[in-house]
């Protein structure tokens, strides 16, 4: 689903990895560790600017409008799915078979009530829960996340990573909880420095081993 070879990536000019070779097959779940700065932003950048018709996008900063409603920066995820005229339709009335989904998306992660409150509004936990609940809404084969439950508890991160693990047949997040990545990933990818010092099966790996990609 997902390749790269030999690449070179970054922003502006300016390289962050170095020399990147990379293939991530349908049915994976994959999670990137390491510390701040170690690159995991910028290939789940590289990711989906070069197979974004393939995944479904969490990412670091969000990616939602403030100004609009839980409702409507849900219901952005299926846009392309529906002519401009319905698309606008919802803006200003949200039709009754949009609604209904939406809200039992947003009741699984304590949503529920917020449905038509701005997303400017709502704390840092529920905003990336809007987030989530956008990718879900949206669906197709791949989900990738930058950082996707950073905002939240352990049971509610929890809740996340198995809805993902559930409805998505691919799914590569950067995290920073290792044991969490431990948990729902079957393969740990490491950077650091700019490389990847680290791609192993998870079912070989325990945290002891990824220590080493935090140490200065």
């Amino acid at each position: 689903m997902f390749h790269l070879k030999n690449e070179n990536l970054g922003y502006k000019g300016d390289i962050v990895l170095r020399n990147i070779s990379l293939s991530i097959s349908n049915g994976e779940r994959v999670a990137l560790v390491g510390k701040s700065g170690a690159g995991k932003t910028t290939l789940i950048s590289a990711l989906q600017t070069r197979f974004q018709l393939k995944a479904a996008l969490i990412p670091q900063d969000m990616g939602l409008v403030r100004n609009l409603s839980v409702f409507h920066n849900v219901y952005m995820g299926r846009l392309n799915r529906n002519p401009t005229w319905y698309n606008i339709l919802n803006l200003f009335i949200p039709q009754k078979k949009e609604v209904k989904p939406i809200r039992a998306l947003t009741q699984q992660f304590n949503l529920g009530g917020k449905l038509y409150q701005r997303v400017g509004e709502l704390s840092g936990g529920q905003q990336q829960r809007t987030a989530v609940c956008r990718a879900l809404f949206q669906g197709g084969n791949a989900v990738l996340g930058d950082e996707p439950v950073s905002a939240v508890d352990n049971l509610q991160a929890q809740a996340i990573l198995e809805a993902f693990c559930k409805n998505f047949e691919t799914v590569v997040l950067a995290m920073h909880d290792v044991e969490l990545a431990l948990k729902y990933s079957t393969r740990i990818i490491g950077l650091r420095e700019g490389e990847i010092v680290l791609d192993w099966p998870v079912k070989d790996l325990k945290s002891d081993d990824l220590v080493f990609l935090y140490a200065n």
